[in-house]
């Protein structure tokens, strides 16, 4: 399936919203068969078009002494999602700190917004969570994009409110 399938609620069955979507289930479904459906919470497109204004405000203006960390601004969102915790996990066992060491130093190699931490002989690879409409409903969404406009204003020593306004007026 390509697209998602709108519904509208009878008070009895789950009825496609309209003769596309009626086709689009003739080819998908069987007749008889069992199907899960999952809710899709929609979220603003002007709040996901305001998160880039003011990241790209926060990234123009980052300290010259981290600047350098931080080449882009997917760099500096993807990193602040990882430090607000929306990220996920690899452990990797490399048997001593030496060689921990060593595959941490590769992970940038394989993925530039990956972040490596090493404790003892195992390495964890954290990969910031996708901000996407497919990968975060709206509730995450919002709490995410909170979580990181808190740590890049801080980032830049203003409140986030200030980070917020600089983002509305560029």
């Amino acid at each position: 399936m390509i697209h998602p399938i709108v519904f509208t609620w009878t008070g009895e069955a789950m009825s496609p919203a309209s003769k596309r979507f009626a086709k689009d289930c003739d080819r998908e479904f069987v007749i008889g068969e069992y199907y899960q459906l999952v809710t899709h919470e929609h979220r603003s497109d002007a709040s996901h078009r305001h998160q880039f204004a003011w990241l790209h405000e926060a990234w123009m203006n980052l300290p010259e002494d981290i600047a350098y960390l931080y080449p882009t601004e997917d760099h500096l969102r993807k990193r602040a999602l990882i430090e607000a915790g929306y990220y996920t996990e690899t452990a990797v066992d490399a048997g001593t700190r030496a060689a921990a060491l060593r595959v941490a130093a590769a992970v940038p190699a394989l993925d530039e917004f990956a972040f490596a931490k090493v404790e003892g002989p195992i390495v964890l690879i954290r990969r910031a969570k996708s901000q996407s409409v497919r990968a975060m409903g709206a509730k995450q969404f919002y709490e995410s994009k909170a979580a990181i406009l808190a740590i890049i204003a801080d980032m830049l020593s203003v409140s986030p409110e200030e980070l917020r306004k600089r983002g509305e007026a560029s």
